[in-house]
């Protein structure tokens, strides 16, 4: 999956002449967190987020009347706010969904912007990295959830799945990674099957360590 699959197109932005109040304001009509900073040549140079326009905004605490504090955020612009030198963080439109996931965390930030030939096309934030890691891992649909502990070498997956071929069972999805904590390779199995049981039993007898079996419905 690439970012292109998951980003938001239509992306509202901010220039530096831009106001705190105008910026409050395309963020509570869009229901959004972020924009994007953009100069004459449309080049993304910073990203302004909700907390940068409550920092910048008076305190609750003032003693400003309202036309006054009113004249202050229109009279304060992006360009008043945002760092100088602020380095901004992008993402191109073909990188796969794990690489902006894995940027955001390394930078700490909550949102990239997509960046294709020096065009801004979209954004990608953290919620469409869980909506897909969702879609990825078929959490949505009714299934069984199966845990289990598998040896490094080769062939134990190819069993796993062969066991599940045998009885007409579909697999949604199957993850593996290395625990760390138990210095052991630990693969999740979903199936469309609503009644793991009698898998995991077979998977027990042929020396897999079942962790646990779970059944998970429909949503709501």
């Amino acid at each position: 999956m690439k970012v292109k699959d998951r980003m938001t197109v239509d992306v509202k932005t901010v220039s530096l002449d831009t106001s705190i109040t105008e910026a409050f304001r395309i963020m509570k009509e869009s229901n959004i967190r972020r924009l994007p900073v953009i100069n004459k040549e449309q080049d993304v140079i910073g990203i302004v987020t909700l907390s940068d326009l409550n920092q910048a905004s008076p305190s609750a605490a003032t003693s400003l009347s309202i036309h006054e504090l009113n004249y202050l955020l229109a009279k304060t612009k992006i360009k008043d706010i945002i760092p100088r030198h602020q380095q901004v963080i992008t993402i191109n439109s073909k990188n796969y969904i794990e690489t902006a996931a894995k940027i955001m965390r390394q930078h700490r930030i909550s949102g990239l912007p997509v960046v294709d030939q020096g065009q801004l096309v979209g954004i990608v934030t953290e919620t469409d990295i869980f909506d897909a890691l969702i879609d990825i891992l078929g959490v949505k649909q009714p299934h069984s959830r199966i845990d289990l502990y598998v040896p490094s070498g080769p062939g134990s997956l190819a069993e796993i799945t062969g066991i599940i071929a045998a009885h007409g069972i579909n697999i949604i999805n199957t993850v593996v990674y290395y625990d760390e904590k138990k210095f052991r390779y630990k693969t999740i199995i979903r199936i469309e099957e609503l009644n793991g049981i009698e898998i995991a039993e077979e998977l027990k007898k042929k020396g897999y360590e079942i962790q646990s079996v779970i059944v998970v419905e429909a949503e709501e």
